[in-house]
């Protein structure tokens, strides 16, 4: 891990009304640490925009590097148009880690962790830091495999659009808790517990 890693993980998550966690408070998080945490082990999340007025959603594989995001798309393609245009993006990552059953079927729930980050996404341009972006995925997935791997070529490199979006807005929520039940249903026949996914 960089020293600037390490200083940035110390800092909290900018906010604002559209990146403040309303529902819930109790559960949510601005703490960097966790927010890396999550993408470093999930890789995909969804992005998105709008687009002709309309909302998109796209499901995509996305990594950290120091305080940043990357996602890769063809160069040239409809996301990688949209992107250069530097709209404000959301992207979004979710795992959940197991059903809540309950005595009643209003209370079932789920155990998760969340987290959601707004942004501006910026073409990357510089060899170095592209290299340094893909070559971050790639010991991610194994180890060293960077070093044992053919580099992009040059037709590869014009192929590929690689974005960056600075980690800095947004927020983390989870919940990691058993079945709450209203107390006149706990005498009720009926198992209650988690059931891992």
């Amino acid at each position: 891990m960089t020293e600037y890693a390490t200083k940035t993980e110390m800092t909290a998550l900018s906010q604002c009304p559209r990146s403040r966690v309303m529902r819930v408070p109790k559960r949510a998080s601005y703490d960097r640490a966790k927010v890396y945490e999550l993408i470093d082990r999930l890789k995909t999340g969804h992005i998105a925009f709008v687009e002709s007025g309309e909302p998109r959603s796209i499901p995509i594989t996305l990594w950290r590097h120091d305080n940043a995001l990357y996602l890769h798309t063809l160069n040239g393609g409809r996301l990688s148009r949209i992107l250069n245009k530097s709209p404000l993006v959301c992207v979004s990552f979710a795992e959940t880690t197991e059903w809540v059953l309950t005595k009643s079927a209003y209370h079932h729930s789920a155990n998760y962790r969340s987290a959601v980050l707004f942004g501006h996404p910026h073409l990357v341009k510089d060899d170095s830091e592209f290299d340094a972006a893909f070559a971050a995925i790639i010991n991610q997935i194994e180890a060293g495999r960077w070093d044992q791997v053919r580099p992009p070529n040059t037709r590869e490199r014009k192929a590929t659009a690689l974005f960056r979006m600075d980690i800095d807005e947004g927020s983390y929520k989870s919940r990691d808790e058993g079945p709450h039940d209203d107390p006149e249903d706990l005498s009720l026949p009926v198992w209650r517990g988690t059931v891992p996914v």
